[in-house]
């Protein structure tokens, strides 16, 4: 509306470093090169580490930033939201709790992603159902490293919950689960782009302890926001071309002629960064 684009992003160190420990807005006339314009510590989120979030602006026109970070009371991830009539207004202390760990038969939420349709808000949930982790699984073993996702035992789907005005959320259930493949650990949502009839969910996911923070990518389709489709059961659709194949938390802008792509990308050197494609659409 402003003809800007925005981006939020973080720093993530490895786990032995110190983890998720800074995030920002940046913004940009030409969706090429950035200014940011906002950040935050974890330590303002009195928290061990913050991950992915959403950004976007609401039916009313603020903006809002769904994120998530680690809980330091019971080491589980939680979902919170951060206002303002700018990105720089943005003040985790100010934070309004979501979706936090437990609300929907889970063992933590995380990453979401925030679509409005309709004028209805759907949120979806990267999370762990209590019903996919496994019996003989203790709290220490699930939670004592503060980040089920990353442990052995623990095993990420994604959902969805829906709000009318993008605060209070009703839980609808489990939209996307783990497969049988290379998706067998965790599934996430990262994006979704609706061609009619069809809405597109770019997703990643793991198999394995070992693909921890170097996920792949699937697409899955919905006609109904209901029923999700993988298309990608057998394979991921997107990697990388370098060290660990890892391409994940994509995101898409539609303009009038063409898609822009922004995804993290694994490079040479085992780090990783963000991209961009631009996709016509005609």
């Amino acid at each position: 509306s402003d003809g800007m684009f925005y981006l939020y992003y973080r720093t993530r160190k490895p786990i032995s470093e110190g983890r998720g420990g800074f995030c920002s807005v940046a913004q940009s006339s030409d969706g090429v090169k950035f200014e940011t314009v906002w950040s935050a510590t974890k330590e303002q989120f009195d928290s061990e580490s913050i991950e992915s979030a959403s950004l976007l602006k609401s039916v009313e026109g603020k903006f809002r930033l769904y994120i998530s970070y680690v809980n330091q009371e019971n080491r589980k991830w939680d979902i919170a939201l951060l206002e303002g009539d700018s990105p720089s207004e943005f003040d985790p202390s100010n934070r309004r709790l979501v979706i936090g760990a437990g609300d929907v038969q889970d063992e933590g939420v995380k990453d979401p992603y925030v679509a409005i349709v309709g004028g209805t808000y759907y949120m979806f949930v990267h999370y762990a159902p209590m019903s996919r982790q496994p019996n003989n699984a203790s709290q220490r073993q699930l939670h004592g490293t503060g980040n089920i996702f990353a442990t052995e035992y623990g095993i990420g789907s994604a959902g969805i919950a829906t709000s009318v005005d993008g605060v209070e959320f009703q839980w609808q259930g489990e939209a996307l689960p783990p497969g049988d493949s290379w998706d067998s650990k965790l599934t996430r949502v990262d994006t979704m782009a609706y061609v009619p009839p069809v809405y597109t969910v770019l997703y990643s996911g793991r198999s394995n302890i070992k693909e921890t923070y170097e996920d792949r990518t699937g697409i899955a389709v919905s006609f109904d926001m209901k029923t999700f489709q993988k298309m990608t059961p057998d394979a991921p659709a997107l990697a990388s071309g370098h060290a660990t194949g890892s391409l994940r938390y994509s995101d898409v802008v539609a303009l009038d002629d063409e898609y822009v792509f922004y995804y993290e990308y694994a490079r040479a050197d085992g780090s990783h960064e963000i991209r961009m494609s631009r996709v016509s659409r005609w």
